[in-house]
């Protein structure tokens, strides 16, 4: 029995969707995993606006500018398909419901979950929510790969770094990982006030030898002291835990988590 068989994408307007598509891709035709493009925007933000002469409701222009999002989107996945993995197929949430609560219940039904970090600095909306794909770890409880904005990613799953903590969401955080190991991967595990090598044994009854590193510093900047190291050693995927709780009104979001989310520059594989 497979550990992944069945992947889900969240694909947008956004110009790095086209590129999340292409790394989703590889990903389900390495894993021989089914693909499912689930393509999820607001409504244009004018629309939910009151009309000048009273009521509200879509105008002509919101119509055409949410069309031409989806008619991009579609394009990039029919672009795709033509020479993508032979499961791939494409969906899309109901306008009146394409936020990550709807996203994240559809999440439920798959193995592993591909969605993007959004760019903070972005002067086209794509109708996508900057915290989506923190409320859609958060909320759907699945491995999530999360794909940086900024930068080109091939493929993940050969030079790993995983931040350890002895917590259910590290240990959800690296089981998930293992399907996505290349052969030869180099792995390091990195633990902030912890042991790393209490791992050792999970990892090598899967076959994978790694390096384990005690790291120092301040405990309260483990998420910028992670991405650093992530970058000293030329990691292409990074492996955690998502620490938060969501409410009502209110997401919270442990410190680490916020960091990265908010600055990473490696696929990031998170588990709440």
């Amino acid at each position: 029995m497979k550990s992944i068989a069945s992947i889900l994408l969240h694909l947008d307007a956004a110009p790095q969707s086209r590129d999340r598509l292409a790394l989703a891709c590889r990903l389900a035709q390495r894993l021989d995993a089914g693909l499912l493009a689930l393509y999820a925007a607001a409504p244009s933000a004018s629309s939910l606006m009151p009309l000048p002469l009273g009521g509200g409701g879509l105008t002509m222009e919101d119509v055409q500018r949410d069309e031409r999002r989806r008619a991009q989107a579609r394009a990039w996945f029919e672009e795709a398909a033509a020479s993508g993995p032979p499961r791939l197929n494409w969906s899309e949430l109901h306008a009146t419901a394409p936020g990550a609560e709807a996203f994240s219940r559809q999440a439920l039904l798959h193995d592993l979950v591909i969605v993007g970090q959004q760019d903070p600095d972005a002067a086209d909306d794509a109708g996508v929510a900057k915290d989506f794909p923190e409320q859609v770890v958060i909320d759907s409880g699945r491995p999530a790969l999360v794909v940086p904005f900024a930068g080109r990613f091939q493929d993940v799953g050969r030079r790993v770094v995983v931040a350890w903590k002895a917590s259910r969401e590290s240990a959800r955080a690296v089981s998930a990982s293992l399907a996505l190991l290349q052969p030869g991967a180099q792995v390091h595990v990195l633990s902030w006030g912890g042991d790393p090598t209490e791992l050792r044994p999970l990892l090598q009854h899967h076959g994978v030898e790694a390096q384990f590193h005690s790291e120092g510093g301040d405990e309260g900047q483990v998420g910028e002291l992670l991405l650093s190291r992530a970058a000293d050693l030329g990691a292409d995927l990074i492996v955690m835990g998502c620490y938060g709780r969501s409410r009502t009104r209110e997401r919270l979001l442990g410190g680490a988590s916020r960091s990265v989310f908010g600055a990473m520059t490696a696929p990031v594989l998170m588990s709440h």
